[in-house]
């Protein structure tokens, strides 16, 4: 089984995720996407948290611009009209399927965790409950893989190809 193709986590990346998060990281294992400036976006987080609580959601969008546009898209009901997609399109629901695979192997890779056996984030494989969960898959595992989360972040006025960080650079 290969690694998820993220960098480790460095001592700086742990920085600017708390204080992007406004809070102690947990668990944090690697940088799985990076905003242009080299600033964490989406962090990889262990399945079993530090204090032995089971994490499910292993890609977290910790980027402030790029969680606030998702918070936006769910305040203006995205989430229905994915939901409803999703029920409708069987090409849309298999890549969902798919995602979920994806999503489960590349959090196994760290570790398996009885409590949480089977349950990605987001809802996947079967609805959609949240956006932040599945765009952060998205940017992590590149476009293609999570249709849901490329949906989301084309609908997004947020671009990973744009930098919206406070502090520019500060990972690089």
């Amino acid at each position: 089984m290969t690694t998820p193709p993220f960098e480790p986590v460095r001592p700086v990346d742990l920085e600017v995720v708390e204080t992007q998060l406004q809070r102690p990281s947990r668990g944090v294992v690697g940088v799985a996407a990076r905003c242009v400036c080299g600033n964490p976006t989406v962090v990889a987080t262990s399945p079993r948290l530090p204090d032995g609580s089971p994490f499910p959601t292993f890609y977290y969008l910790t980027h402030p611009a790029a969680t606030a546009e998702m918070s936006r898209l769910e305040a203006g009901q995205v989430m229905p009209e994915l939901t409803a997609l999703l029920e409708e399109d069987d090409e849309v629901r298999a890549g969902y399927h798919r995602a979920h695979a994806a999503y489960l192997a590349d959090r196994a890779q760290f570790g398996e965790v009885d409590e949480i056996a089977g349950i990605s984030a987001g809802g996947m494989p079967t609805r959609v409950k949240c956006l932040h969960a599945l765009a952060g898959h998205a940017l992590a595992a590149g476009p293609g893989v999570n249709p849901l989360g490329d949906l989301a972040l084309a609908r997004s006025a947020w671009s990973p190809e744009r930098c919206e960080c406070e502090n520019p650079g500060a990972a690089a």
